[in-house]
């Protein structure tokens, strides 16, 4: 259930998740499809998104997407039924700490995470319904960083968007999740002593003494995209990681 004249079946408004093949975004999507909700996933891999959608059942449908491309996004939603929801989790960067001056890895950055972003609420606003809800994705490193500074800035700059974008946009909903370490797809897919050194950092640094799971935070974001009274709103599913 990919191509796009199974999109353009659908009658209901339906949900966007960009990102949705793995992890929060996956997470997500199960929990809409569940309730009954339309749902269209975008990602790289077409072959993924099939298998995703396979797993999902008949309410989903995907397209592949290079959210960095915004050509690749105008496709993307070119012929979409009206939205009545957009999360945008997915995203691929690298960081580096501000000392070793890399020329090129802020911009990748900003490109993958922020003006992926900006740009794909842009390109989706003429598909929104009039009390759609968009949900941006930051992380916790805006208000407390740890070093790579431009990881920081990206986060920050998400959460600042959110709001003005809450205000310019209204009455379309725009709000913020912002997770810390997330026991996530992407980390288990890195290095065993890599991934174990972050988990083991993050329980000495956050409140509750561990990383946050993929079901909390696909709880959180399922909230903001719900909650008719939340907007302009970045909502912090770390686990207290701010507030040490």
């Amino acid at each position: 259930m990919s191509p796009a004249n199974e999109i353009n079946a659908m009658t209901a408004a339906i949900y966007v998740v960009i990102g949705g093949s793995s992890g929060m975004g996956f997470a997500v999507a199960q929990r809409l499809v569940a309730r009954g909700n339309h749902v269209m996933i975008g990602g790289r891999s077409q072959t993924k998104l099939d298998r995703t959608v396979d797993t999902l059942g008949p309410l989903a449908t995907s397209r592949a997407v290079d959210v960095t491309d915004r050509t690749s996004l105008e496709n993307f939603f070119a012929d979409t039924p009206p939205i009545r929801g957009l999360f945008t989790p997915g995203a691929s960067y690298e960081t580096a700490p501000f000392r070793d001056g890399n020329p090129d890895l802020p911009g990748a950055l900003f490109a993958g995470k922020f003006w992926a972003q900006y740009w794909g609420v842009h390109t989706a606003l003429p598909k929104l319904t009039a009390d759609a809800s968009v949900l941006l994705m930051s992380g916790a490193a805006s208000v407390r960083p740890i070093g790579a500074s431009a990881y920081a800035a990206c986060n920050a700059a998400l959460e600042g968007l959110a709001r003005a974008l809450a205000v310019e946009l209204a009455p379309i909903r725009v709000n913020c999740l912002s997770p810390g370490t997330i026991d996530s797809e992407l980390w288990r897919n890195r290095p065993q002593a890599q991934r174990e050194a972050v988990y083991e950092m993050y329980k000495q640094i956050s409140l509750v003494g561990r990383p946050g799971t993929v079901d909390e935070a696909a709880d959180a974001a399922l909230f903001l995209l719900d909650n008719t009274n939340m907007t302009g709103t970045t909502l912090y599913c770390d686990g207290g990681y701010a507030l040490r």
